[in-house]
């Protein structure tokens, strides 16, 4: 699953850390990619992405096989991640010249021992690879778009958020079209949900009503917890499992894992 949305600042990375960690804690085992340059999904599971540490750089870029830059999340057994360090920030300039430039990150993906349908690897497979993207519509994101079979698409619960959403689905449809037919937006998310205004609630409908089963029946209320949770490396699952963002997230985990998990 792809995680992804150009705007900024709507809880993407958030949603991709919690959403794994919840999936993990329901017993499913779980890959993150962070394609960020900024390293925030590789801060909030815990993980070191200084420079030197082995990364999505040394895959994109160098060639490494995915099997040896994955690193375990401590916290959470079955989530494991591969970091980005500030290496990547080089990567989309580094890949302009290079052959078959946007496939480079399904190649590594598919040729990890574990990735596949359970026929083929067996039970020990992962069952959800969840790519976090920058906040553009770059060459990082393009490997992700032609990497990946569903797309998860967080919207924050206001006007602006709507706007943006039109220009990623016609960039999600340019690549269906050109370089990945197999690509469905599957699953979207309302975050930062405030119930108390009329505005959340119109954003909310018209989501709904465009994408119908598409949008989670769960929204992610505005949270400090949440907010708070990537300071001390941890995700809000293990941060502050009680608190109203937790339990959403882990809800709309467990409505992402019943949609049965792709094969």
């Amino acid at each position: 699953m792809v995680v992804a949305n150009q705007k900024g600042g709507v809880g993407k990375t958030t949603s991709t850390v919690n959403v794994a960690a919840g999936l993990s804690q329901l017993g499913q085992k779980v890959l993150v990619i962070d394609l960020d340059p900024q390293g925030n999904a590789s801060t909030a599971l815990g993980v070191a992405h200084h420079r030197g540490v082995p990364s999505t750089y040394d895959m994109l870029v160098e060639g490494q096989p995915l099997v040896d830059v994955v690193t375990e999340c401590a916290d959470l057994p079955g989530l494991w991640v591969v970091p980005a360090t500030i290496d990547l920030a080089g990567a989309e300039i580094e890949l302009v010249s290079v052959v078959a430039r946007e496939q480079r990150l399904a190649r590594a993906i598919n040729a990890h021992p574990l990735v596949g349908t359970a026929e083929e690897v067996g039970d020990d497979r992962f069952d959800y690879v969840l790519v976090d993207c920058p906040p553009s519509l770059g060459l990082l994101t393009l490997n992700a778009l032609v990497a990946g079979q569903e797309m998860f698409i967080p919207i924050q619960a206001e006007y602006y958020a709507l706007e943006g959403l039109g220009q990623l689905l016609e960039t999600v449809e340019m690549v269906r079209q050109h370089l990945n037919p197999q690509l469905i937006v599957s699953t979207i998310l309302l975050t930062m949900y405030d119930a108390r205004t009329r505005l959340a609630a119109g954003v909310a409908d018209e989501v709904r009503s465009h994408f119908g089963d598409q949008v989670l029946k769960t929204a992610v209320p505005r949270s400090v917890r949440v907010s708070e949770a990537p300071s001390y490396g941890q995700t809000v699952m293990t941060y502050d499992p009680a608190s109203a963002g937790a339990l959403s997230y882990l809800e709309a985990a467990r409505e992402i894992a019943s949609k049965g998990a792709p094969a």
